[in-house]
């Protein structure tokens, strides 16, 4: 599952537990990610499911959701 994966490699990228990220969960709020650490999931989500994410669209990734909503469509 989609939600799953994107869950994975966020918490990979964060250091932190898989069972703490939801869908509602604000990356930078919630599970403390910075800028640094934002860019490096973008890159490592254009490469894992070969879209392209446009810089426009980087700030409208608040949640979790936002980001696997976005994977879903743009592959």
């Amino acid at each position: 599952m989609l939600f799953d994966t994107v869950a994975s490699m966020i918490a990979k990228q964060l250091k932190i537990d898989v069972s703490e990220i939801t869908p509602d969960k604000r990356l930078v709020e919630d599970l403390k990610a910075d800028s640094a650490n934002v860019m490096v999931m973008i890159m490592d989500m254009e490469d894992n499911f070969n879209i392209t994410v446009e810089d426009d669209a980087v700030n409208t990734l608040r949640t979790v959701g936002d980001v696997v909503k976005y994977i879903e469509d743009h592959q």
